[in-house]
C-alpha cells in the first residue's frame, strides 16, 4: 500500500469512527399490533383457525357437503314420518356450524392474534348477523311443512338467546321462538334438554358438527372412547344421525389435550403435534 493510500485508509477510519460516535443510539421499535399478530399466527393452533375458516367461506367442497348432509336429511323425513306415533314427531339441531356460519367471529379473533373469549362473541352472536349454511333453510322449512317440530338446543347462553332469536327470524327459520330455543343453563352437556323434549315428542333425527349434539356417549370422552362410540354408532350415521362438517374447532379438539382448557397456544400447538401421524 502506498503513502497516499495509507493516509486516504486511515482518514476512512477516523470519519466512521466519528461518524458512529456522534450518531445518535437506534430508538428501540415496538412492534405494532400487525406484527403482534403475525408472531402469534405462526401458532399452529391460530394459523389452523384461519386456514378453516378460508375453506369455509370460499370451497365449493364444504357447500357441497352442506347440501349432501341436508338432501339426505330431507330425503329421510318421509320414511321417518311413515309410522303411527302416539307423540308429535321432532327434530333436534344444534346451531352453530350445524346452519349458522361463525366463520367471521373465528377470523376476527385470529387475525388480531386471540382466540374465543366469551366478550367478543357475545358482541357477534348480539349482532344477529350469521349467514346459514347452504342447504339448511330448505331442509328445516321442509321439515315444517311435513308437521315435524324443530327444537334449536344450543350451547349459546342466555346472554346470546336475544341476538340468536333474532338470527334465526331474520333468516325465517321455522319455530324460531323462546319455546323451542333451548340454551345453556346449567351444563353443556345437551342429554338434560333432549330428556325433556323426548318426553313430549318423538325424535326421528338430530343434527349437529359435534358427536355430543347427538349423544351423552360422547360427552367429556377421550378422544380414543369418542372413535370407538362412532363405530358403533355407525349405522346412525346418515339415517338419525346428521353430522355438518366443522373443521374449525369441537370437542374433537378439546380431547386432545384431555379437556384442559388453560393451555396456552404454545402448549396447544405441542398436544397437536404430538397427535399427527407421518411418514
Amino acid at each position: 500500500m502506498t503513502k497516499k493510500s495509507t493516509l486516504l485508509y486511515l482518514a476512512l477510519c477516523i470519519g466512521i469512527f466519528t461518524a458512529c460516535k456522534t450518531t445518535q443510539p437506534l430508538a428501540k421499535v415496538k412492534p405494532n399490533d400487525s406484527q403482534v399478530a403475525q408472531r402469534k399466527l405462526n401458532d399452529i393452533a391460530l394459523n389452523g383457525k384461519v386456514y378453516a375458516s378460508l375453506w369455509q367461506q370460499n370451497a365449493g367442497e364444504f357447500r357441497a357437503l352442506c347440501y349432501q348432509a341436508y338432501s339426505i336429511a330431507q330425503n329421510n323425513i318421509d320414511k321417518m314420518t311413515t309410522p303411527f306415533s302416539d307423540k308429535p314427531y321432532a327434530i333436534i339441531t344444534d346451531v352453530d356450524e350445524t346452519f349458522l356460519d361463525n366463520s367471521p367471529y373465528a377470523v376476527t379473533q385470529a387475525l388480531k392474534g386471540n382466540e374465543f373469549d366469551y366478550a367478543t362473541w357475545l358482541e357477534w352472536t348480539s349482532k344477529g348477523e350469521a349467514i346459514a349454511y347452504p342447504g339448511s333453510l330448505d331442509f328445516f322449512t321442509y321439515a315444517a311443512s311435513k308437521n315435524v317440530t324443530i327444537f334449536y338446543v344450543t350451547n349459546r347462553n342466555e346472554k346470546d338467546k336475544a341476538g340468536t332469536l333474532k338470527n334465526l327470524q331474520q333468516l325465517h327459520f321455522p319455530f324460531a321462538d323462546d319455546q323451542h330455543l333451548l340454551v345453556l343453563t346449567t351444563t353443556s352437556n345437551k342429554e338434560e334438554r333432549r330428556k325433556e323434549i323426548l318426553k313430549k315428542y318423538n325424535v326421528i333425527m338430530y343434527l349437529g358438527d359435534n358427536l355430543t349434539d347427538f349423544s351423552d356417549v360422547f360427552y367429556k370422552k377421550s378422544q380414543t372412547d369418542r372413535n370407538h362410540n362412532v363405530d358403533s354408532l355407525s349405522r346412525e350415521f346418515g339415517t338419525k344421525f346428521i353430522v355438518l362438517p366443522n373443521s374449525g374447532y369441537g370437542d374433537w379438539e378439546s380431547a386432545l389435550p384431555g379437556y384442559n382448557y388453560k393451555l396456552s397456544p404454545t402448549q396447544k400447538d405441542s398436544v397437536i403435534l404430538l397427535n399427527l401421524k407421518k411418514y
